[in-house]
């Protein structure tokens, strides 16, 4: 269940110093007192307070909680722990949150500021204790921020930032590239700044790690969300492609050669016999202009009918027929084992990589 609400953060500050007394349980020399509200100890300005007894010696322990572990949430309660603690020697300063990223773990770590979070990871060090956890799975996974981010239109601006990945974005001309409402823009716009993906500037928003958007996207993406249609071919591949480029051309019908088709065009060095396409609507009419036979096993050509018009934003024209864009194609490949997870690499070595 998410944290979020006044009623349900009051609970994360609750388990979030369960989980602290939790990790110090094994350490028979430490004692972590019953604590208090952080205004108790003049800490208004954080979550928990509370004192730890190491041996002879004691500690004041200041707790910060977060409903997200991402870096930019871990960054801003890093610098409200360091402030209270900059003048209190005997200060241990500590981050909570559901599930803290290795991102934000590094950004604790170099501020030398301990976590804790609630799928059992820590990193306390201070006084004559270490204490390190790391490598557990996020019992929390954050579904909805996951869903909000790569939902059909939030794609459509991830498309638009990894087509231009130098380019300056004001919100406005974002939305507008596009296709989505300015609340759509701006929603994708605070979960890339949450990751520190992005970057704002006075030329506009810059996106600063295509590499992790591109990976956590193709993570949580499937080319099997289009509806597919399997056909086989005598003809070879370029011939076939040809046949649907014409067929499409005829009909009126938006379509995109993709996969190992496009990734052909893209780096020469992806070999390839199965035909892959996406075709707008009527893809039974096309099949048949293209004497494409239906089969329910041992296809050679594959077309798709795009989930979201978004799939083809960034086509291009190569060799008299269009194909989708490197983001595009790179995302479809990596879903296919093996082979399509070479010729996806090869896409974004010889291709993608480059134009970062």
């Amino acid at each position: 269940m998410p944290y979020s609400g006044e009623i349900m953060a009051e609970k994360l500050v609750v388990d979030a110093v369960a989980q602290l007394r939790k990790c110090l349980a094994d350490v028979p020399f430490c004692a972590l007192d019953a604590g208090e509200t952080a205004s108790g100890l003049q800490a208004s300005d954080l979550d928990w307070a509370g004192r730890l007894r190491v041996g002879d010696g004691e500690w004041t322990v200041v707790l910060e909680c977060k409903q997200s572990g991402q870096p930019r949430l871990a960054r801003e309660a890093a610098n409200a722990i360091l402030r209270w603690t900059a003048s209190r020697p005997d200060a241990i300063g500590v981050f909570a949150a559901p599930y803290v990223s290795p991102e934000a773990a590094d950004i604790l770590r170099r501020e030398k500021i301990g976590y804790v979070d609630l799928s059992g990871n820590c990193r306390l060090s201070f006084d004559q204790v270490y204490i390190r956890i790391e490598g557990r799975p996020n019992k929390f996974t954050q579904q909805r921020d996951l869903r909000s981010l790569y939902s059909p239109k939030a794609e459509r601006v991830l498309r638009a930032l990894l087509l231009e990945p130098k380019r300056g974005w004001k919100i406005k001309d974002l939305a507008t590239a596009a296709g989505v409402s300015l609340g759509q823009a701006s929603n994708v716009k605070k979960l890339l700044e949450d990751r520190e993906w992005l970057r704002r500037s006075e030329q506009g928003m810059f996106l600063t790690e295509p590499g992790k958007l591109l990976e956590e996207w193709s993570e949580n993406y499937s080319y099997r969300k289009n509806k597919s249609w399997d056909f086989y071919s005598t003809d070879e591949p370029s011939q076939v492609e040809a046949k649907i480029a014409t067929a499409c051309a005829e009909l009126g019908l938006n379509y995109a050669i993709a996969g190992f088709s496009a990734a052909s065009r893209l780096a020469p060095s992806v070999r390839y016999q199965r035909v892959m396409a996406y075709v707008s609507e009527r893809i039974d009419q096309v099949a048949e202009q293209a004497g494409l036979k239906p089969v329910a096993s041992g296809p050679n050509v594959m077309l798709f009918e795009p989930y979201d018009e978004g799939v083809m934003a960034g086509s291009r024209d190569v060799d008299d027929v269009r194909i989708t864009s490197p983001i595009q194609t790179y995302l479809d490949l990596r879903g296919f084992r093996g082979r399509g997870e070479e010729a996806a690499e090869a896409v974004l070595r010889e291709v993608i990589k480059p134009a970062w």
